[in-house]
């Protein structure tokens, strides 16, 4: 039975008592092959923590400025309607387009924060890293690079099913990012997930505390199957 009732609970409990490690361990362990995004995907600044769902953005290079077979004729596509369209407590993920490029600076990422927005995470760089940092919302990126958006990517479409890597990440389903990366937990599977998680975390924190006491892992491991 889930220990949870609403998100804001389910969020709470996974800030207070998981990190992305056992999580991804647990998932692995039911058979999912790809738990996280590919490590490359990093917190601009190690103690940042992330837990939202899921609003997926889909990327692609832009058509030749002009070419008479564009289907946008916006230099960036669909970007502002995407961002104007988070709710509370999601995430904005996107995919698809050029990772050498900046993708969000701090005014669209100042907007994600003002809707309620829980995080930003994307499959390339992000620019006004500073200015991101200060506003205090969580943000997931290759890095920093000044090199800009105009006519180098085009938002076509979101809260549509995206793939990041070997990751499908679909509108709704829970992410959790910390020091270590982001987790991309399916929605159906997420009670389970998370209660096993949190069984996991909570045996390896009497581990952590037996070896604090000076057992061995080997003997620790004996005990608790865990490490």
């Amino acid at each position: 039975m889930a220990q949870w009732n609403e998100d804001e609970e389910l969020f709470a409990l996974i800030r207070t008592e998981l990190a992305t490690c056992p999580v991804s361990d647990v998932m692995e362990q039911l058979g999912f092959r790809f738990p996280m995004l590919p490590p490359e995907i990093r917190p601009l600044r190690g103690d940042m923590v992330m837990v939202g769902r899921a609003m997926p953005v889909q990327d692609d290079p832009p058509v030749p400025y002009g070419s008479p077979d564009r289907f946008d004729a916006r230099p960036f596509g669909l970007l502002f309607e995407s961002i104007e369209a988070l709710r509370p407590n999601e995430v904005y993920i996107a995919s698809g387009g050029p990772i050498q490029a900046a993708r969000l600076g701090d005014m669209l990422t100042l907007r994600a924060r003002e809707l309620g927005a829980a995080g930003v995470v994307i499959d390339a760089h992000v620019r006004d890293a500073n200015a991101i940092l200060a506003l205090g919302i969580p943000a997931f990126a290759h890095g920093t690079y000044a090199y800009g958006l105009q006519r180098r990517h085009n938002v076509v479409d979101y809260r549509c099913s995206i793939r990041i890597g070997e990751v499908r990440i679909r509108p709704g389903d829970l992410i959790f990012g910390d020091g270590d990366g982001v987790c991309v937990i399916p929605r159906e599977a997420e009670e389970e997930i998370v209660s096993r998680a949190i069984e996991k975390n909570r045996l390896e924190r009497k581990v952590r505390a037996a070896i604090e006491d000076g057992q061995s892992v080997v003997d620790a491991f004996k005990k608790y199957s865990v490490m």
